[in-house]
């Protein structure tokens, strides 16, 4: 935890201080950016507070009161409820504070602090604000072994798919059936083989399936891939590091011998919004100016309603990736939330957009990484620019 960059930040923000809390593992941004172990359990509430300038504060319950030692400050412990809240009164009156919520729940992945906490803050005397660009800050913001640990995850995640298409196109070709779930299978053997990990097992989705952008494979839903449908695959793996990112794409095929044309159309709308979203990320790097996740979120949203098809795409157009593969720095939407959050330099986040129509759904996914000078990678491999035949002759 380096003290003295957060409160460069606080002042930067023109706010007083930094309110970390948790109770029983519901902040585990709080605990993430503490660097607290996440085995660490606590069954009374804790504060650290990080003032703008001057020494943090450690405020803990007696029966816990060296839960924070490892950080650096001063400690107040205290005891019984009129304690705890005489304790934050003099910690906070008077001040802006950042704490881990969103004010009208805008942005709902930050909201970690309970409504009841913030009352009391308000009691106390003091103007809560959302910490939100602080948690990017401190949270999303890579460091260069992350980066590395993104290019080796990225360059597996990228082959997978070759892996995973020859497999499905050879039991095609041999007359086999094959099922959704033996696809998915041999995606995370090869995963397994490369020491890669992930939290879920990859989307592997046929024909109407694809029309679904969060289908899961079921005992029950587990459809056979014959030929002349669409498969859609979405797949996100990383290094078995505790530090390691992840890499996440997503890429479609047609198991026949032929792709119909509707189903290249609907695709070169989806690259088309992609690549104009990858191309405002260039841009306004370029020039120096602000960039915010909601602005994306509008250059491809714009680009597929353009084309008449705005109905059918479901989703934001990407969201952050860190250790966590949808991460806790700003997201490319401006459906779901309006998430003002600044792409800042240091940070990845996937592009993603889908047409999602009654037969099939297309969606085309890469990862773009702003490097801590400003320059824009794509990652995982050259953006996909059409559908491939597996079955050609």
């Amino acid at each position: 935890m380096q003290i003295e960059s957060v409160q460069a930040a606080l002042r930067q923000a023109g706010l007083d201080g930094w309110l970390l809390c948790d109770f029983r593992g519901n902040n585990p941004l709080a605990r993430r950016i503490l660097g607290l172990d996440p085995q660490l359990n606590t069954t009374r509430r804790w504060y650290y507070f990080i003032p703008a300038q001057g020494a943090p504060t450690k405020l803990v319950h007696r029966i816990e009161a060296g839960v924070l030692d490892s950080l650096p400050g001063s400690k107040r412990v205290y005891l019984r409820w009129q304690e705890l809240e005489s304790e934050l009164r003099q910690l906070v009156a008077g001040q802006r504070i950042a704490l881990e919520y969103s004010p009208r729940n805008a942005i709902p992945y930050i909201s970690r602090v309970d409504a009841g906490t913030v009352d009391l803050l308000r009691y106390c005397g003091a103007e809560p604000v959302s910490s939100a660009d602080l948690v990017q800050q401190f949270e999303a913001v890579w460091t260069d072994q992350q980066w590395h640990f993104h290019l080796q995850a990225a360059q597996h995640t990228d082959a997978a798919f070759a892996v995973a298409f020859r497999f499905l196109a050879e039991q095609l070709r041999a007359g086999r059936t094959v099922r959704e779930s033996e696809v998915q299978t041999h995606i995370l053997d090869y995963f397994a083989a490369r020491g890669l990990v992930t939290d879920h097992p990859p989307i592997v989705a046929v024909g109407r399936h694809s029309a679904d952008p969060h289908y899961t494979v079921t005992p029950q839903t587990d459809a056979l891939i014959s030929t002349d449908q669409l498969v859609l695959i979405d797949l996100w793996a990383k290094v078995n590091h505790p530090d390691a990112v992840y890499s996440d794409l997503t890429r479609v095929a047609w198991t026949g011998a032929s792709v119909p044309t509707r189903v290249q159309e609907i695709f070169r709308i989806v690259a088309s919004a992609r690549d104009a979203v990858i191309e405002k990320v260039l841009a306004a790097f370029a020039r120096g100016e602000p960039l915010y996740g909601w602005q994306l979120d509008e250059v491809a949203r714009q680009s597929i309603t353009q084309a008449g098809y705005g109905h059918h795409f479901l989703h934001r157009t990407g969201h952050n990736i860190g250790r966590d593969v949808h991460g806790n720095g700003a997201n490319l939407d401006n459906l779901e939330t309006h998430d003002e959050r600044r792409i800042l330099p240091g940070t990845c986040f996937s592009v993603e957009p889908g047409i999602y129509l009654d037969e099939f759904g297309i969606r085309s996914e890469v990862n773009v990484f702003v490097d801590w000078q400003g320059r824009v990678h794509v990652t995982g491999g050259p953006p996909q620019t059409h559908v491939p035949a597996l079955l050609f002759s």
